[in-house]
């Protein structure tokens, strides 16, 4: 009997001339973000903080079909559901702490994504000073659709976007392409994925200077013809609002917003638009914290798990949602999750 190899380290930490490279190596899983990887990117993190030798951190994925699909939601579904609350709250404590790491480093932290990045894969880029994308780049935040919310400091930098764009997006879990995430604000620069081997070598050889000599004139944004109605919509204070405003529009692009809506948990998104609200008028540090308190109330309730089960586990994407409507969303115990 032959001992299998060892697997490959999901997180491979180099020095590459001035960069400091962090490649995320869990092609099978998309790359989604266990505990060990977001611990490995912390420790290189620290380590080339003081290091003289690196100028830039790069963190990029060894796959071209994904950057990061985001946290390992499966896991932390297994532990909410055993009763594991300390094991949920390490996880995320550890992720959030990550991402305010990546936010407060005082060196160029460079994202390079081509391929799927989603909710944690967008909180291991967007609070970084450059994030490139490739015409191969999909962003998306689509906790609604799991019985979450969006948080790795969505709840600070949605807020933030042009007018009501991030809580359209943080609401419908719409999908962006690189060049509209750019538009977005998701990213900074749009590159060719074709370019992407001689921008990363560019990059150990001269640092963060390279950026601007590959970067390249954006297409158009494809919702471009939208963000009027977008901010007429989702700009109002209560979901029943939005679904107003939505249906008096009375065009193909509010009746599919409007679907996808209403497919989404009701809970998820009554907690969801008061955090972005909220998050408006908090620093990142507390936007965080306020987040983490959140995620110990959406953990254990049960559009969390039947979300992820629908989504993620079973994969039927039919979730049964507790309750079926807005209308029967407690508000007060939403006002209570959030307090």
């Amino acid at each position: 009997m032959t001992n299998s190899p060892a697997a490959e380290p999901s997180i491979l930490a180099s020095v590459d001339g001035r960069m400091g490279r962090i490649l995320l190596n869990r092609p099978k899983a998309l790359n989604a973000l266990d505990l060990p990887m977001i611990e490995a990117m912390t420790a290189a993190l620290t380590a080339w903080r003081d290091d003289p030798a690196v100028d830039i951190v790069v963190i990029d994925s060894a796959s071209e079909r994904a950057f990061c699909a985001g946290g390992d939601i499966r896991a932390i579904r297994h532990h909410a559901t055993a009763g594991e609350a300390a094991a949920v709250e390490r996880f995320f404590a550890t992720e959030y702490a990550l991402n305010a790491q990546i936010a407060e480093y005082p060196k160029p932290y460079i994202a390079l994504i081509d391929g799927i990045c989603m909710g944690g894969g967008i909180g291991i880029s967007v609070h970084g000073q450059v994030r490139i994308t490739s015409e191969h780049g999909l962003f998306a935040m689509p906790e609604t659709a799991i019985g979450m919310f969006p948080d790795v400091g969505a709840t600070y930098f949605l807020p933030r976007l042009h007018g009501a764009m991030g809580t359209y997006l943080g609401l419908t879990g719409q999908r962006l392409t690189g060049a509209d995430a750019v538009h977005a604000g998701l990213a900074t620069h749009f590159v060719p994925r074709a370019t992407f081997p001689a921008l990363r070598a560019a990059l150990a050889e001269r640092g963060a200077s390279a950026v601007s000599e590959f970067a390249q004139p954006l297409p158009a944004f494809t919702l471009a013809e939208h963000t009027a109605a977008i901010g007429r919509c989702f700009a109002a204070t209560t979901l029943g609002e939005i679904e107003a405003n939505l249906k008096a529009a009375a065009s193909d692009w509010a009746q599919a917003t409007l679907a996808t809506l209403l497919a989404m948990s009701p809970s998820a998104l009554c907690w969801s638009l008061a955090a972005i609200r909220r998050g408006a008028g908090l620093k990142l540090r507390d936007a965080l914290d306020a987040e983490l308190r959140l995620t110990r109330h959406v953990s254990i309730h049960p559009d969390f798990a039947e979300g992820v089960r629908a989504m993620v586990v079973d994969k039927d994407r039919q979730p049964k949602w507790s309750p079926v409507t807005l209308a029967e969303v407690d508000a007060g115990a939403i006002a209570a999750m959030l307090a």
